[in-house]
């Protein structure tokens, strides 16, 4: 199988993967490419149409504020932090030319279980990578201590909102290496009834 051939939907579905946050660098998605992802991203499964969901953009212009405030919602939150762990902090808010964060966004009073919101915001999520793939760019999604964090939570959004994630775009500076993948007969059986 062909990792790099993109020249199908399928082929796409197939080759896409995450790259590592850290080794994505410009350019990542200008503006018109950034708002067909992220509009491609809302294209997803949503029982009742609630969009359970919301797309922050961190632009690079305010990298800088947001990493200045995540470190102290870390040091807040553990006064005995290493400057390694500070410093750690800091480069999660730096990294790849885009950053959209991804926000569960429920509708509590909705007749529609928190549990299908949740798969919906997932989901949305993984359109936004495909969206990002297709584009040319890669991505990666990553969770860690920033999304479960109240204090973070509350730069984008309140409770009952909750961080799916902080979604990484950009060009990969070196090629992606093609991970171990799930035995295919271990994930899916048929029901015998």
């Amino acid at each position: 199988m062909d990792f790099n051939d993109t020249s199908t939907p399928l082929s796409l579905l197939r080759t896409r993967r995450s790259g590592k946050a850290r080794d994505l660098i410009a350019p990542g998605p200008d503006a018109a490419q950034l708002q067909d992802i992220l509009g491609i991203a809302a294209r997803t499964p949503d029982h009742g149409k609630l969009a359970p969901w919301r797309f922050v953009v961190v632009p690079v212009q305010a990298r800088n504020a947001f990493a200045a405030r995540l470190v102290d919602a870390y040091r807040a939150e553990r006064p005995t932090a290493s400057a390694l762990e500070l410093q750690t902090m800091e480069q999660f808010a730096q990294q790849a030319p885009t950053l959209v964060v991804v926000l569960h966004s429920p509708k509590v009073g909705s007749k529609i279980p928190l549990w299908e919101q949740e798969l919906s915001v997932g989901a949305a999520t993984m359109n936004l990578l495909h969206a990002a793939h297709a584009h040319g760019f890669a991505g990666s999604w990553l969770t860690g201590w920033p999304a479960f964090s109240d204090a973070v939570r509350d730069m984008f959004g309140a409770a009952p909102e909750r961080i799916a994630g902080f979604v990484y775009i950009g060009t990969q500076s070196k090629p992606l290496e093609e991970r171990p993948r799930p035995d295919f007969d271990a994930v899916v059986s048929n029901w015998a009834g």
